[in-house]
């Protein structure tokens, strides 16, 4: 990851990519834990929600 980074690249661009990146690796590895939602799912329930 710090090879994509400019070589101007601030303390603070370096921190919050690899703060994205961890949460990326959260992310995934919950998903593989715990499912995921289908499609048609995501938009039912997100329609449901914004419908209020």
């Amino acid at each position: 990851m710090l090879a994509t980074l400019p070589d101007d690249a601030s303390l603070e661009d370096i921190q919050y990519h690899l703060y994205a990146l961890e949460k990326v690796k959260r992310g995934v590895k919950r998903a593989d834990q715990e499912g995921v939602l289908e499609h048609g799912e995501v938009k039912s329930r997100l329609d449901k929600w914004l419908e209020d």
